[in-house]
């Protein structure tokens, strides 16, 4: 039985490593796929390069027509956007307080 113990300890070694890295990989993959083959027009998205643009038209499935700027569209391989955020993306938490109720840093009471 001794000459066993490694074995096992190697082989859930390799087990533990699987559901810890190879795993989430597999579906952060996934879901990001499953995000570039829903996408259409007026998504927002973010290519990997970081630049931030509209989708315009879906010309085909490798390729998008996004504007980076108004009257400036850019054609690109759907391969290299990194992130697609719907229309209707929900504002975050902290950018939700409005400006008027922060108090200016240089306020002299």
């Amino acid at each position: 039985m001794s000459q066993l113990e490694p074995f096992f300890f190697i082989i859930l070694m390799f087990a533990v490593f699987y559901f810890i890295v190879f795993r989430p990989q597999q579906k952060r993959m996934k879901e990001h796929k499953a995000r570039l083959a829903a996408m259409r027009r007026g998504d927002t998205v973010v290519t990997a390069g970081g630049v931030i643009g509209k989708v315009v038209k879906v010309e085909s499935g490798e390729e998008v027509v996004i504007e980076i700027a108004p009257n400036t569209q850019v054609r690109i391989v759907t391969s290299t956007i990194a992130d697609v955020r719907s229309k209707g993306e929900p504002v975050k938490e902290a950018a939700k307080e409005p400006l008027a109720t922060k108090k200016p840093a240089n306020d002299a009471e």
